[in-house]
């Protein structure tokens, strides 16, 4: 199962000032294929979206066009532990170790 196809639920944070914000928010949501089904909390400034969709590729939508910022407080990963998913990864390999050899950036003349 691909990236793209992963079913999660995210929950959002944007400021929601007046209840045409909302309405604006449940247009774009609707609209975004892979969303099945969004709840919006106007009060917490909250936006819980459910589906199989990217959560990153929603917080591009929703900031293009509502012209907010949007930030992503939870994703929850609703497939079940299939495989290709793996949590328990390191978030970066490190593949080898820098060496003292390797000339400071800050004592390197500048050649203009």
């Amino acid at each position: 199962m691909s990236e793209k196809q992963r079913q999660c639920c995210a929950v959002l944070r944007i400021s929601l000032d007046c209840n045409a914000c909302c309405r604006k928010v449940r247009r774009i949501l609707i609209n975004i294929r892979g969303v099945d089904t969004h709840v919006i909390e106007k009060k917490e400034d909250r936006i819980i979206v459910c589906g199989r969709f990217r959560p990153s590729d929603v917080v591009v939508k929703l900031q293009k066009k509502m012209k907010r910022r949007v930030e992503i407080l939870e994703v929850e990963d609703l497939t079940g532990g299939e495989e290709g998913f793996h949590d328990n990864e390191p978030p970066y390999d490190r593949e080898h170790e820098y060496s003292e050899q390797q000339p400071d950036h800050m004592t390197t003349p500048l050649l203009c």
